[in-house]
């Protein structure tokens, strides 16, 4: 038994079904020991693809992927989704190779060779451990999925060394630890259940914390009657349509003043960061209100917001014993007002927001239940608002946090991977697009019919726009887009086009005639001339 073979008895063990890498001469113990098992292994293009594939994956499922990265290049390829990864708190375990212990911080130019790997890669991770014992490698994946069960989850990197890799281990029985996340205290429990149960103007932000305990969240927010903000990543929680889900709209202003009139304001599995609360950087979103924190992590019942209640407690168990606590009817015309901060925002009649309504009430229409992954472009901007969604689990995107450009093709593909009966649809920009076109290839190779709706304008519109604000000339946003529908041809991807939402309809619709991939190119000037 080698080391690489331990590892793959491990990850099957804990549980990990799907493993994305590229083959290189540092990994290959790694894919001599996975040809043995049961592993579903994917090749994608680039190391970042893998990364995001991984992401994908994971908040499609809510378990974590493996990825198998070679030494060096490898590594800093990868280092931009685990980012991503990082800032959205998803579980990935990035395993990659590093050179012979002996020669380790020697700079000898060795083939892969960098110096400080661990280091470099902890800055992106929870935590980067390089695994000088091979008989330490079940404590080391025992630490890392931990962290990715009971506690706020991440990317962890795990670099073995050439010469640990394919030396030998004791073939010991396996036995996964599984650790449990903390649970809330009885006496903050009671105190956050005496204030919320005496607000008469209660407010609720769920975070992406939430996103498995959605029962819970609606029995807590139905019973406390409030007005509730759905942060990007909880979306779906509430349910479709929910009376009493804002969404992700805290940045605007109808929503800031609900949320400085609130004065008992319940935070639940959320940050409280810019991306989902002042998405105008500007300081506004103001609590005045006792604020009530619910967090897994301690030291984010720290940051943005100063909490007058914090607790340590897995969301899940947390919403359901205060529902517990809770009086079983309680009035507070929650619903009453958020329909007024609904109709305040307008957000149908919004000249940035409106054009892009008929696209989401045509996915809603023909995909009702699939899941929509998302790029840094303008239709996943406005979707953020508009989109309302009936699980969780089926939005996401790169377009706030992190904030990174080519996630949207990679990440779908790892979520149609993750979710095989549930349709997938990838909404990208065709500048966006080009950072990972080499991940048609992987789309093509997986034979899954994913929708890639390309908003095609000609280049990086959303800064093109911040310049034209800010009276800047245009300079490297106008781009020479590639033909798509030539590319889908060498891809061998389905191509249609799409100027209107009839034709959005009818190319939807088309997307399970076969297995292959199929590109939707969506011009961006005919569809609004045509609304």
């Amino acid at each position: 038994m080698t080391c690489a073979q331990r590892l793959i008895q491990l990850l099957e063990a804990y549980g990990v079904d799907t493993a994305f890498g590229i083959p290189g001469v540092h990994t290959i113990e790694l894919y001599r020991a996975l040809g043995e098992s049961r592993l579903h292994h994917v090749t994608p293009r680039h190391e970042q693809g893998a990364g995001f594939m991984a992401d994908g994956h994971a908040r499609a499922s809510g378990l974590p992927a493996a990825c198998f990265i070679i030494t060096g290049p490898g590594m800093t390829n990868i280092a931009t989704a685990m980012g991503q990864a990082l800032a959205d708190s998803v579980p990935m375990l990035v395993i990659s190779s590093v050179n012979q212990r002996a020669s380790l911080g020697r700079g000898q130019g060795r083939l892969h060779e960098m110096p400080h790997q661990r280091e470099t890669l902890a800055g992106v991770s929870l935590f980067s451990h390089t695994l000088h014992d091979p008989e330490a490698l079940p404590e080391v994946m025992a630490r890392a999925f931990s962290i990715f069960h009971s506690a706020r989850p991440g990317p962890v990197h795990i670099e073995i060394p050439l010469d640990v890799m394919g030396a030998p281990v004791s073939d010991e029985p396996i036995t996964p630890t599984r650790a449990y996340p903390p649970a809330p205290a009885p006496e903050a429990l009671a105190r956050a259940a005496e204030w919320l149960g005496a607000a008469s103007r209660p407010l609720v932000l769920l975070g992406g914390g939430t996103a498995d305990a959605a029962d819970a969240a609606r029995a807590l927010v139905e019973r406390l009657d409030a007005p509730t903000f759905t942060s990007i990543n909880a979306k779906g929680v509430l349910g479709l349509d929910h009376p009493l889900d804002l969404g992700a709209t805290a940045s605007l202003p109808a929503a800031r003043r609900l949320a400085r009139e609130a004065d008992v304001v319940l935070a639940i599995g959320t940050e409280l960061g810019e991306t989902d609360y002042d998405l105008v950087f500007d300081g506004g979103f103001v609590l005045d209100g006792r604020l009530i924190r619910i967090d897994i992590d301690p030291q984010q019942l720290g940051r943005n917001q100063a909490a007058d209640l914090a607790l340590l407690a897995e969301a899940g168990q947390a919403m359901a014993a205060l529902v517990e606590r809770l009086p079983e009817s309680t009035q507070r015309d929650g619903i009453r007002r958020a329909e007024a901060v609904r109709r305040a925002l307008a957000l149908a009649e919004d000249a940035e927001v409106a054009p892009y309504a008929p696209l989401f009430a045509t996915l809603r229409e023909v995909l009702p239940d699939a899941i929509l992954v998302g790029d840094s472009t303008g239709p996943v901007y406005a979707g953020n608002f508009l989109a309302s969604l009936p699980a969780p689990r089926r939005w996401f995107n790169a377009a706030t946090g992190f904030g990174t450009l080519g996630y949207g093709l990679p990440a779908a593909l790892g979520a149609a991977l993750a979710r095989p009966e549930q349709p997938v649809v990838a909404l990208v920009g065709d500048g966006g697009l080009q950072f990972v076109l080499g991940e048609l290839g992987t789309a093509r190779d997986l034979g899954r019919p994913v929708a890639i709706m390309i908003w095609n304008n000609d280049g990086y519109d959303e800064i093109r726009r911040f310049m034209s604000m800010n009276e800047i000339p245009h300079l490297g946003v106008d781009l020479a887009t590639p033909d798509f529908q030539a590319l889908a041809q060498a891809f061998a991807c389905r191509h249609l086009g799409v100027t209107d939402p009839a034709s959005l309809h009818d190319a939807l619709g088309r997307l399970d005639e076969a297995s292959s991939p199929l590109i939707i190119e969506v011009d961006a000037t005919a569809w609004t001339a045509s609304l």
